[in-house]
């Protein structure tokens, strides 16, 4: 080769990785935000309730310490002081119930374990006056069923258990007018562990669980016929995972566990599409996790917030269809800690339990 074409050769040779070197030092890095410790709780919780009041506060109820120590304490997170102060007790003491701001503004409580069984009983919390008022009971009593509210105000409760390992198929919905709890079909499924997620025509996509074994089965709960049917499956079986709607109206699906629980925790990704009625693969979360909140919180960004079963927190970026670990992390892996989305944007994460089941009091706040 002539010198004149080796050295045309090493020009173009530095001028493509003086282009490359450019693009990457101009191109702004998207940033994931960021974790950091806050204030903590008056009670060391995991398996409680966080729901945002309209006023901003965050009322947080029943959970336990540990294993068959459970609260009917509750607390209310202030964003301004960024600290917590005691508020009214529930009736019962319970965990893994469910918590849903209605449209009254009032917060309804049902269901959860209140021992080695599940309950019926629900009241209603008013932040008014700080105080719980019990309520008609459910059907049939749940532990750690999956509860939605829907395009009506009513709230669809499914699934559950009764007893300890014995999963629910029926279904009954929570009418806001009366206060009252009314049965409607059952699932072709019985589960527990699984998610539950609004869709925009107003269907529920209820994904997973436990039913026995861990289950990949999903269907769709119809609010106009009151009725599940099966929808097609997902890719991988898995139950204690999360699930986020996207901004196309598509379900992100990810983490979870198999059949191995603490030994099969789920780093994978699906998202179901209800124009198709598939799940597709998705990327893969960066860390595998799961006994995560139900709902992953979706940012002002429409990005989708994961927390929990990690020491990172992971956003969900609709747009690369990738998943991203904020700046900062948590101290340790924290199982069924609570996440909610307040009015700036931020979200408050809260307690949790390591792989021992001592929970903990501690709180954090990521910030966009």
């Amino acid at each position: 080769m002539s010198r004149a074409r080796i050295s045309l050769f090493l020009l173009i040779t530095i001028s493509l990785a003086l282009a490359a070197l450019a693009v990457s030092v101009l191109s702004p890095k998207v940033s994931a935000g960021s974790v950091s410790a806050a204030f903590q709780m008056l009670e060391p919780r995991s398996g409680h309730t966080a729901t945002l009041l309209p006023d901003g506060h965050v009322l947080i109820a029943g959970g336990m310490r540990r294993n068959q120590d459970f609260y009917k304490s509750a607390e209310l997170y202030n964003p301004v002081t960024g600290k917590f102060q005691s508020t009214g007790e529930m009736s019962q003491r319970r965990v893994g119930h469910i918590a849903v701001l209605l449209r009254s503004g009032k917060v309804l409580i049902a269901g959860g374990w209140i021992g080695m069984g599940g309950t019926d009983s629900a009241e209603l919390y008013d932040p008014t006056t700080g105080r719980f008022t019990t309520i008609a009971r459910m059907t049939v009593r749940r532990g750690r069923p999956s509860a939605t509210v829907l395009r009506d105000g009513d709230v669809l409760f499914a699934g559950g258990e009764e007893v300890d390992n014995e999963s629910l198929a029926s279904a009954e919905i929570f009418h806001l007018a009366s206060q009252s709890f009314e049965r409607v079909g059952s699932m072709h499924h019985a589960r527990v562990a699984h998610t539950a997620t609004l869709l925009p025509d107003g269907r529920v996509l209820i994904a997973g669980g436990y039913t026995g074994e861990v289950t990949a089965s999903a269907e769709l709960y119809d609010p106009k016929t009151k009725s599940f049917t099966e929808t097609a499956r997902m890719n991988i079986a898995r139950c204690k995972h999360t699930a986020g709607l996207l901004p196309d109206g598509r379900v992100l699906i990810a983490g979870g566990s198999d059949n191995r629980g603490w030994q099969g925790n789920l780093s994978s990704a699906e998202i179901y599409d209800p124009h198709m009625g598939k799940f597709v693969a998705a990327a893969s979360l960066n860390d595998g996790r799961f006994k995560l909140p139900d709902e992953a919180v979706q940012l002002p960004s429409h990005k989708l917030l994961i927390a929990g079963g990690s020491k990172e927190v992971e956003i969900f970026d609709p747009q690369t269809g990738k998943f991203q670990a904020a700046s900062g992390e948590l101290n340790d892996r924290w199982h069924y800690m609570s996440e909610t989305r307040l009015r700036d944007g931020s979200v408050l994460l809260a307690g949790g339990y390591p792989n021992s089941d001592q929970a903990t009091a501690q709180t954090w706040i990521y910030r966009p």
